[in-house]
């Protein structure tokens, strides 16, 4: 990669940018996404970045190559998120817009993106399910995918976040990108790497969540370390390499097993990461042995309603390839009623768990069997 500097963009730029932008938007037309960036952006928005001083050039030998919006602040847009929910609320974050680049140029998405995570802790992003390049993109950054969020004029939008976790030593998450989370490409659609990344990210939330709010100085949680919360949440599901129904006691023993943990944690921290692996199974029946297994076992519950129904679904298509339409819809309705439903095996740990309201959504959508139908016939494929 070339030697390349990031600045603000000035007024004496806009032709520059604009350019960029009618650029990129022939690469969109060009892979098929024929929707996005219609009349966008416009010269106003460039304007209007430049007096927020939000927008940002990417020079290379005195010439431009590239531009991204970098915005703090409540983005308007993002107040409401469907078929899902962002995992952090309460930090404050930036937005990354409008990122665009020149022709002949490469490697500015991951330019603007390595700025952007310098600058914040905690980020999001969205874009069109039409753009590969950009999804692509976002997974390998890193964000977790969190629901459709709706622009102004009411078209959809794949909705990210990314957070740094700066409490986490460099050194161990470098490893458990390395080493751990490709492990999951090998498992069923339900539970891979953004799987893992979503535990990752609902775990150290309410880690820190219940380390500043909650938590009395004598709790245990107050010397839980938070790489403990990290690494439990990154391979609780390990197990499945080796089949699903014994996974979470699995998962204990591949991490019992790895000496590489050693480097960062003593015998009894190895043993209670175990313990929340085999603890976060949503069919168990006690308790978690610790507060680290409480935090894994709610991270790992994930009760929004569609995303429940839509996984209920594709897993009985995929195991259950001899059921009619009308098989998979009875085996559905048990399923949900058997684990989700009032008296369901499904248990919260936690006294102000963050799974507790969509939970209750759920368990209303279960008894409206019409809108769950309708559900179901919508993710339903013969």
């Amino acid at each position: 990669m070339r030697a390349y500097n990031i600045r603000h963009s000035t007024e004496a730029d806009i032709s520059a940018v604009m350019a960029m932008y009618d650029h990129s938007r022939g690469l969109m037309r060009a892979d098929g996404n024929t929707s996005q960036w219609v009349g966008y952006p416009t010269r106003d928005y460039v304007l209007d970045d430049l007096r927020r001083n939000v927008s940002y050039l990417i020079v290379a030998d005195s010439k431009p190559i590239g531009t991204f919006a970098l915005v703090p602040g409540i983005e308007p847009t993002y107040g409401y998120i469907d078929h899902g929910r962002w995992i952090d609320s309460a930090t404050p974050y930036a937005t990354i817009h409008r990122l665009a680049k020149a022709p002949g140029t490469t490697d500015i998405a991951d330019i603007a993106l390595d700025y952007a995570k310098k600058q914040y802790d905690h980020l999001r992003i969205d874009t069109h399910e039409s753009n590969r390049p950009m999804r692509h993109l976002t997974a390998r950054e890193g964000f977790v995918y969190c629901g459709i969020i709706y622009m102004a004029d009411g078209s959809p939008r794949l909705a990210y976040e990314w957070w740094r976790w700066d409490e986490v030593a460099e050194s161990l998450k470098q490893w458990v990108e390395q080493e751990v989370l490709p492990q999951y490409a090998r498992f069923d659609s339900a539970h891979r790497v953004d799987h893992a990344r979503r535990v990752i990210a609902r775990a150290m939330t309410l880690y820190r969540h219940l380390r500043e709010r909650l938590a009395p100085p004598d709790a245990p949680l107050v010397t839980l370390m938070p790489e403990m919360v990290y690494t439990a949440a990154a391979m609780h599901d390990l197990g499945l390499a080796e089949g699903r129904e014994e996974h979470h006691l699995t998962s204990g023993r591949l991490i019992r097993n790895c000496t590489d943990l050693r480097r960062w944690f003593d015998e009894k921290q190895v043993e209670t990461i175990a313990q929340a692996a085999e603890d976060h199974r949503a069919s168990a029946k006690e308790p978690p042995r610790s507060m680290l297994g409480c935090i894994v076992a709610e991270a790992d519950r994930d009760v929004e309603p569609e995303t429940i129904v839509r996984r209920t679904v594709e897993y009985g298509l995929s195991h259950y390839p001899t059921l009619d339409r009308e098989g998979h819809w009875q085996r559905t309705l048990e399923h949900m009623h058997e684990k989700y439903a009032e008296g369901g095996y499904i248990k919260l740990w936690l006294k102000e768990s963050p799974n507790a309201e969509p939970l209750t959504e759920l368990r209303a959508l279960i008894h409206d069997e019409a809108r769950l139908r309708t559900l179901f016939d919508q993710f339903f494929k013969s």
